[in-house]
């Protein structure tokens, strides 16, 4: 009868037997390395865009308040049209391309929604931490989200401005409205594009300035019709430049210098309000960058 010889124990998996802190490491056994399969590459201005355009196309405050812009522009100016046209009014030789403005300036209301909420929203979720880990180039961030949201805003107001365009001079053909010019197709389409999608950027900049939603979107309304409103009860004399100048340089009044149809006779005209917003928005954004590098996120 043979004697009983005790259990042998297993051996130590590599890892274990690897480990610095293991008992008996395994003599001359080697360290897995690890090697990660994503390519390791230098990120530059074009990662930055495609996450910018990532996130802008994949939340669905993009889709809802664009859907509605769509619908205001579109939809308020194709019933505007249809209702000038079933009067049987005469429009005097007058271009029907001025009948776009109502829509446009009910759909302004969105594009300055959509762009507070593209920087401001970040702030409210706490995505902006992880934004910035991924790319702590700060002013590359908000460069990346002013120019994929100033051209997003400006597509997607050409199309519609365009399309509100064909639509009047196809139902008001009838009704005497003179026939536009070619300076009067551009400024109410790439024109009044430009300025809307400026107008956006612009409400960006406030977002990023303010970091929360509400208090940005209510400033932002606030300069659309605030001016307007305000100098509709100045009725004192020794006020009345100021109300001439509320009146002139608000920006429902330039968004009808567009359509050749300015609420003042003076002021701006032709495409200087495309130069204002140009440089209003150019001030307000490089504010925006001094803040970002100088404040915590």
């Amino acid at each position: 009868m043979s004697t009983p010889q005790p259990p042998t124990q297993p051996a130590a998996p590599v890892w274990e037997a690897a480990a610095p802190g293991a008992a008996h490491p395994a003599s001359g056994a080697m360290r897995p390395g690890y090697a990660s399969p994503i390519p390791v590459v230098r990120t530059h201005f074009g990662h930055a865009l495609a996450s910018e355009w990532t996130k802008i196309k994949s939340v669905r405050s993009t889709m809802w308040t664009l859907g509605v812009f769509v619908l205001l522009v579109v939809g308020v100016g194709l019933l505007t049209g249809l209702v000038v046209a079933s009067t049987e009014s005469d429009l005097g030789g007058e271009s029907a391309l001025s009948l776009g403005f109502f829509g446009l300036l009910l759909g302004s209301m969105c594009v300055i929604t959509l762009g507070v909420l593209t920087t401001a929203s970040e702030y409210g979720t706490g995505m902006i931490r992880t934004t910035m880990v991924a790319c702590p180039s700060r002013g590359r961030v908000l460069l990346a989200k002013a120019l994929v949201f100033f051209l997003v805003a400006f597509v997607v107001t050409l199309l519609s401005a365009t399309s509100v365009a064909f639509l009047h001079v196809a139902i008001l053909e009838g009704n005497n409205a003179g026939e536009p010019t070619g300076s009067e197709w551009l400024k109410a389409t790439v024109g009044i594009s430009l300025y809307i999608a400026l107008l956006g950027t612009l409400s960006l900049a406030i977002g990023s300035i303010v970091r929360h939603s509400a208090g940005a979107i209510t400033l932002m309304i606030g300069a659309l019709l605030a001016p307007l409103v305000i100098a509709m009860f100045m009725f004192a004399s020794s006020l009345e430049d100021v109300r001439t100048a509320l009146f002139e340089y608000s920006i429902p009044n330039q968004l009808s210098i567009f359509y050749a149809n300015s609420l003042s006779s003076s002021g701006p005209s032709g495409w200087d309000p495309l130069w204002i917003m140009t440089g209003l928005t150019a001030v307000v954004l490089g504010g925006a960058f001094a803040l970002l590098g100088k404040r915590d996120v």
